[in-house]
């Protein structure tokens, strides 16, 4: 593998990642309620719905005129990503996380391993592009993990299962094998979906 297709390999990489992760959210606050949608554990912590807020405000932030523009803008309200207005729905919040993540994929998208080392500023520190998209990376990683968590926490024993369920690792290598051999399209594009179609309840 030269230079060129690795870095390619890394931008495709890179980008299912992106992917991953919010597929990863959807999935989890698609199992709550409205009410456990805004609802926070305690006074210091975020809801749902702030953190995919957070996330959108930072994404159109860092993703707009990536190449060109320091990664955060003048027209940033940080503070406000962490408060719910009044009047804000859930269906409200769900546009503007659809609008942050296309703004991560129209960023990312055109890229070329050309594109790897030049730099890029945010909060006019230098990163290379490569440095930029792994500090996203690691940090929508972060607030996903939050995401599920409080999902999780808030439907309990109801809870869907997002990854391999207690005492199933033996049994799911035996399905991913199994699949394996079914189909070549069973590789790393597919694992979150093999491993969330594994861990659904399965119906009589």
């Amino acid at each position: 593998m030269n230079d060129q297709s690795l870095a390619q390999h890394y931008l495709t990489d890179a980008l299912k990642t992106f992917r991953d992760q919010k597929k990863l959210a959807e999935r989890a606050f698609a199992q709550i309620s409205d009410e456990d949608f805004f609802r926070t554990i305690d006074k210091e912590s975020n809801s749902i719905a702030i953190n995919m807020k957070h996330m959108a405000g930072n994404m159109l932030s860092r993703w707009t005129d990536f190449l060109t523009m320091d990664g955060e803008k003048p027209n940033r309200e940080r503070d406000m990503e962490f408060v719910i207005l009044p009047d804000s729905t859930r269906d409200d919040l769900l546009a503007y996380w659809e609008k942050g993540w296309q703004c991560v994929f129209d960023a990312i998208e055109p890229l070329g391993p050309e594109d790897l080392l030049r730099v890029v500023l945010i909060r006019g520190q230098e990163h290379t592009v490569m440095q930029a998209i792994n500090r996203q990376i690691a940090h929508y990683a972060y607030h996903t993990g939050q995401i599920v968590y409080l999902a999780k926490h808030f439907k309990s024993n109801e809870w869907q299962s997002l990854s391999v369920p207690r005492n199933k690792s033996a049994e799911f290598n035996a399905h991913l094998e199994q699949k394996m051999k079914e189909s070549s399209d069973t590789a790393r594009e597919r694992r979150l979906d093999e491993v969330m179609d594994f861990a659904r309840p399965k119906r009589d």
